[in-house]
């Protein structure tokens, strides 16, 4: 049947003679839907997703070619959906906002009062006014359910919906524009319904309708428009005809234009899917609140955009719709995911069932320690192999940590902790998976030891153990990219003799290198080593204890790491110094040096840069041990901010001065210059506190 179908617009279209052109786009699903369905087919689809619009299309279909049995049985099956006992409330909206639509999207504002088919009181006017009235009142009045307009005019008539004034004056305006309409098209046998942009171009359809003059036709023209438009007014109660979406308050996007189309495509969905006019009436519903939430924003277009995105991708958007309503944190959720990271929101678009996932649960509110995500990770399913489940349930942690983060529920160390955690039991998941399981210890350095992970984190590590591919391999299972993404990308270039040296080294030999071939720096990592998974944690960590206390009193270690925090600065700190948060003055780094090395003069040992900052108190007096905390706890949240957009690592401020308005905006601050004030002052204390004891 469908080649049949083709068959009979191919003979209708021949190039060199065409009979009539055909147009099938008004088929259930438009030019993307089967050109062919059964007869149960178009009726589940009309059952479903049957719109306004597609009811009064089907008000003129009538049979012309076929099986009388068929469409015998086709009219019978549509008729409860053409002619409905119940109509919705807002029918009458629901018709105004397309009126509106077609003179916004299809005519434009140019032509508006020039296209006498779809422009101002044009002919689709007229027949909208018909076909609200036969949608009202057709189930209940068979005469009413009539194809031609004029007919359906003198049943309105008879049946006193439509007083006669308003039947005449719609009668005599759709003959006048009518006329107009078949002129237009018989001068190139085009399918055109614009009167010409030069009114002197009007004179020959003026003559031959009658009138003396263009003057004459264009008032008569004017009058007719006019007189249709108040009646279309008056029966749909809709002011100017246009639908509420002209009244939202846009300045918060800087392109309001794509924002209005936007949220049309969150109301209409795709060209290729059908959204019920259920749907629409919850999208439009939302909307305010969705503004509300857009305006508070740092990139508000983009974050519209990505939601559409992610609607279209979720499939049931009417269920959606209705779950946001319900719940209004879903709803601010979304919106501020899509805000705050590029990165992961292609993530949810990409599986929108991740949110449904982790907003189900009962541990969005609660902070994760490593044996509960060891916990997760023991119930993978078996359609997955573990490297490729790992990197699932890794994704899926992440972002449930994101959301924890931009809902304010978890703090900055909060969320260093649990990012920690989660990498921790990822590595000891994937050194189970080696042969054999567990082959080696492993000893955290860096942010990975100090429990500081931040978004697209690395971990720093140094093996310990005897089986020497074992290294290779769990790099591999860590950091290899498959279709899953990552797990987390371990950097072993802190262990002995760096890039050159083996990967694995018994416990023994790194003893030894400590002994007679470490530099200072090596000595100074280890502030933040500790062993996290392995046989022989318990020894390595005794062993890094030790190695790091004699280092500690074997000197002054001031000269050493404040030559090395000079050295950092130098090679590092590229650019404008206010930018660099990390090596400028007063940064991360300078305040990381100055408590590594307090802590090695005073032997303090503690991994993490705040706790030890808090064990100074005394070395430090207390208004510089909280000059410190506020300024390190202030840069991170810069940095974490930063890094949860792409990902990534990142040391510098953005230079464009509207990156960092956004970056502002998602720090709390009304805006640029406010965010760079405290800052500045946070960096200037905490640089004076460093040059006084570093």
């Amino acid at each position: 049947f469908r080649r049949l179908a083709e068959n009979i617009i191919r003979i209708f279209s021949l190039a060199a003679d065409p009979l009539f052109r055909i147009d099938v786009r008004l088929r259930p699903e438009g030019r993307d839907g089967p050109l062919v369905r059964s007869l149960a087919a178009m009726e589940n689809y009309y059952a479903g997703y049957g719109e306004t619009w597609e009811r009064m299309a089907l008000i003129k279909a009538r049979g012309v070619a076929g099986d009388s049995e068929l469409l015998y049985e086709f009219n019978q099956r549509l008729q409860p959906f053409i002619f409905p006992r119940t109509v919705s409330t807002d029918l009458m909206e629901e018709i105004v906002a397309l009126k509106a639509r077609i003179e916004r999207e299809i005519v434009g504002i140019a032509d508006l009062h020039r296209d006498v088919k779809l422009g101002y009181g044009g002919i689709r006017e007229i027949e909208f006014i018909l076909q609200t009235l036969q949608l009202l009142h057709g189930a209940k009045n068979a005469f009413l359910q009539e194809r031609n307009s004029l007919k359906t005019l003198v049943a309105l008539e008879q049946l006193n919906i439509l007083p006669p004034d308003e039947v005449r004056l719609l009668r005599t305006a759709y003959i006048f524009l009518r006329a107009i309409e078949h002129r237009l098209q018989i001068q190139n046998e085009q399918q055109t319904h614009t009167l010409p942009s030069r009114r002197e171009a009007w004179t020959g359809i003026a003559r031959t309708l009658g009138c003396e003059d263009v003057v004459a036709f264009a008032a008569a023209l004017q009058s007719h428009t006019s007189a249709v438009r108040s009646v279309f007014d008056r029966l749909l109660k809709s002011g100017e005809g246009r639908p509420k979406e002209v009244h939202r308050d846009l300045s918060a996007f800087r392109d309001p234009q794509s924002a209005t189309r936007a949220l049309s495509a969150l109301r209409e969905g795709p060209s290729n899917v059908h959204v019920a006019p259920r749907t629409r009436r919850l999208a439009a519903k939302l909307e305010p609140e969705l503004l509300t939430w857009f305006a508070r924003m740092a990139e508000p277009d983009a974050a519209l955009n990505r939601l559409v995105r992610f609607v279209d991708a979720y499939g049931t958007r009417g269920l959606l719709f209705e779950t946001m309503l319900a719940n209004p944190k879903l709803l601010e959720l979304l919106v501020r995911l899509f805000d705050a990271s590029a990165i992961y929101s292609e993530v949810v678009i990409r599986r929108p069932e991740l949110i449904e996932e982790i907003t189900r649960g009962q541990t969005l509110g609660l902070s994760l320690s490593k044996e509960q995500f060891l916990e997760g990770l023991d119930g993978k399913g078996e359609d997955l192999s573990p490297l490729d489940w790992v990197r699932v349930y890794r994704t899926t942690a992440v972002v449930r940590i994101l959301l924890r983060d931009i809902l304010g529920i978890a703090s900055q160390e909060n969320l260093q902790l649990e990012m920690t955690n989660l990498a921790e039991a990822c590595l000891e998941y994937c050194c189970q998976q080696l042969e054999p399981p567990d082959p080696v210890t492993v000893l955290a350095l860096g942010k990975f030891g100090g429990g500081e992970l931040l978004y697209g984190a690395d971990l720093d590590v140094v093996f310990i153990g005897n089986q020497v591919k074992a290294g290779g391999q769990l790099i591999q299972a860590m950091g290899a990219k498959t279709a899953e993404g990552v797990v987390f990308p371990i950097d072993a270039r802190l262990r002995p003799h760096g890039e050159k040296g083996v990967l694995v080294s018994p416990l023994s030999a790194y003893r030894e290198y400590f002994e007679q071939r470490a530099q200072f720096w090596e000595a100074q990592a280890l502030t933040k080593a500790r062993a996290v998974h392995g046989s022989e944690t318990q020894s390595l960590d005794l062993a890094v204890a030790e190695i790091w206390k004699r280092w500690s009193v074997r000197g002054e270690p001031k000269t050493e790491i404040r030559r090395m925090y000079q050295r950092i600065r130098r090679e590092r700190a590229k650019g404008d110094d206010l930018l660099c948060f990390k090596t400028g003055k007063g940064g991360l780094i300078g305040i990381e040096f100055l408590v590594q090395y307090l802590q090695m003069k005073h032997l303090v040992p503690e991994t993490n840069t705040l706790q030890a900052i808090e064990k100074l108190t005394g070395i430090l007096d207390s208004g510089e041990s909280e000059v410190l905390r506020a300024t390190y706890r202030f840069l991170r949240r810069v940095e974490s901010v930063l890094r949860r957009v792409s990902n990534s690592s990142i040391s510098q401020l953005p230079s464009n001065a509207e990156e960092l308005r956004v970056l502002a905006i998602r720090l709390g601050f009304p805006g640029r210059e406010e965010f760079l004030d405290e800052y500045t002052a946070y960096r200037r204390q905490a640089e004076t506190i460093i040059q006084e004891h570093l």
